[in-house]
């Protein structure tokens, strides 16, 4: 089985088999373990039955996207199974292959990426433009989790299975603050 785990929004996303369940809190750090062994539970499994662990890696909440990340490198060693990292763009390309992925940063520019594109951000006078390149664009929705495990599933097959690192497409506050 494959859990996964979203921290890179407000809240928490989980997934297993055919499980979701997205939990609404405040704090995700304080969150986080709770909600996912209440999840297993409620899903009628246990961590030995977790084959893998797949966790989005970005872009989104700076300090949730680290959180997560080290929560499953965490599990997985103890478990001793993979965690692989997806991104948010992998997410959509999965349901929209030829799509433009224009998320809103929040901050005056989109994370972008494309058929055609790498990620990276974009102002709006950008977006309008590039998107033109692609039959649709998306990300003024959120993603489809459920979608999820087969991507690490594929990504395990073809033996893709890279170091989980966090997705930024831009400094952080600290780091532009300097």
């Amino acid at each position: 089985m494959i859990f996964v785990i979203n921290t890179s929004g407000i809240g928490l996303e989980f997934v297993l088999d055919d499980h979701y369940k997205a939990v609404a809190v405040e704090k995700q750090s304080l969150a986080l373990p709770t909600a996912a062994e209440s999840f297993l539970t409620e899903c009628g499994a246990n961590w030995r039955d977790i084959t893998a662990i797949g966790v989005v890696t970005g872009p989104g909440s700076f300090t949730g996207i680290r959180m997560g990340i080290a929560y499953a490198k965490g599990i997985a060693m103890g478990l001793n199974i993979p965690v692989v990292g997806l991104s948010a763009f992998d997410l959509y390309h999965a349901a929209t292959p030829d799509a433009f992925v224009a998320i809103d940063s929040g901050r005056g520019d989109f994370f972008v990426a494309s058929p055609h594109h790498a990620p990276c951000t974009m102002t709006i006078e950008q977006v309008e433009t590039e998107q033109m390149k692609c039959p649709r664009t998306v990300g003024h929705r959120p993603f489809d989790l459920k979608l999820a495990p087969a991507i690490v599933a594929d990504k395990i097959a073809r033996g893709a299975v890279e170091p989980v690192v966090p997705m930024y497409l831009r400094p952080s506050y600290a780091e532009e603050k300097r």
